[in-house]
């Protein structure tokens, strides 16, 4: 897999908004949520408090802040994936499917500070409305991402199948951040993913 730079080797400068949600960011890994401060996210990020509250009126605004960077974050790694592998529109499924293994690779290995965000979040979000609105637009961008592709390879497969192959993907890449977080040796990661790929192949071409 490409190298992809994680946010710290980013060439351009760090904003001081990315500087408070990165620190918000480790503090939530270190901490979860419930353990998160305003202080603490000052102190972490060599800034006044009053500096957080210039750009967050309050922590919610700060976590909702958060959660779209993680949820975005996702996006980011796989569109950089796809500008270092010069896919085009010629690309294979097999090249498609690999943007998102490769994406959930790079989190669940080198970066899982997203994913360890991400499951808080997902557990907050069934109490907050407005965390629970994020979630449900980034799955469904995620599942249209794959949706399409679906729809390239399989043009005459009807849209319910489509959507419903879409699913299974999202639920098989998650999947793998979750167990892996509990236990790392559960199983080859490598050779998840490449069952994984071969089940969504084969369900996609009939």
């Amino acid at each position: 897999m490409g190298q992809i730079l994680s946010i710290e080797e980013q060439p351009c400068s760090i904003s001081t908004e990315d500087r408070i949600l990165d620190a918000a960011l480790t503090i939530i890994q270190e901490k979860t949520i419930s353990g998160l401060r305003i202080r603490q996210v000052a102190e972490r990020a060599n800034l006044f408090q009053s500096n957080i509250h210039y750009y967050y009126n309050s922590k919610k605004e700060l976590l909702l802040a958060v959660q779209k960077k993680v949820l975005n974050r996702y996006r980011e790694i796989r569109q950089q994936s796809i500008y270092q592998s010069g896919i085009g529109p010629e690309a294979t499924l097999e090249d498609r499917l690999d943007i998102f293994i490769k994406q959930k690779i790079y989190t669940i290995l080198i970066d899982n500070k997203y994913d360890v965000a991400e499951l808080d979040f997902w557990n907050q979000s069934r109490l907050d409305p407005d965390m629970h609105q994020e979630f449900c637009l980034s799955y469904q961008n995620w599942r249209t991402e794959i949706r399409e592709i679906a729809e390239i390879f399989a043009p005459d497969m009807p849209f319910a199948k489509q959507n419903l192959i879409a699913g299974i993907a999202v639920s098989l890449l998650e999947g793998a951040a979750v167990q892996f977080l509990v236990d790392k040796d559960a199983f080859d990661l490598d050779s998840y993913f490449a069952y994984c790929k071969s089940i969504l192949i084969r369900e996609i071409r009939g």
